[in-house]
């Protein structure tokens, strides 16, 4: 194929490095919070986005956008997690059209043990194993890759 751009050696080791890395560190992080609070990662994650929404409240289409996810998954999703008491759906007040969903007590309970138990997990499999300049480029990194993507899908 004439014009393809292949990886070098390096890059090749070096990007299948981070495929390998991170498809890792999302599994111990899955496999922790479902064994040890009954939580997949994407059910965490939609209780972190909620959690840090103002009042713990957040329209279910903002909430799609944010975490990536279509309508209909997260709505099989949510109801889940309603299912558990731990979120609530209703109506929009500001959008009869909208619904929004609301951390329970329940929820946040069980999301700030679930928080503690994924930091620290974090750390021992990724933050702790890194020196600071080391963590700072794959901030920076990443920062970069996720400004393009963004800009590439006219965000």
């Amino acid at each position: 194929m004439s014009g393809t751009r292949w990886l070098d050696d390096d890059q090749q080791r070096s990007w299948r490095s981070y495929v390998e890395g991170s498809a890792l560190l999302v599994d111990v992080r899955d496999r922790r919070l479902r064994s040890r609070h009954h939580l997949s990662l994407a059910d965490f994650e939609i209780l972190m986005r909620l959690s840090e929404a103002p009042g713990g409240r957040m329209r279910m289409a903002d909430l799609a956008e944010l975490s990536y996810y279509s309508r209909s998954r997260l709505s099989h999703t949510v109801s889940r997690l309603e299912a558990r008491r731990l979120v609530r759906r209703g109506d929009d007040a500001d959008d009869k059209r909208g619904v929004v969903a609301s951390l329970t007590r329940t929820g946040q309970a069980l999301l700030v043990e679930a928080a503690k138990d994924n930091v620290e997990t974090v750390r021992e499999h990724f933050v702790d194993l890194l020196s600071p300049a080391d963590l700072e480029t794959i901030g920076r990194a990443f920062r970069t890759v996720a400004a393009k993507i963004h800009e590439a899908a006219g965000e």
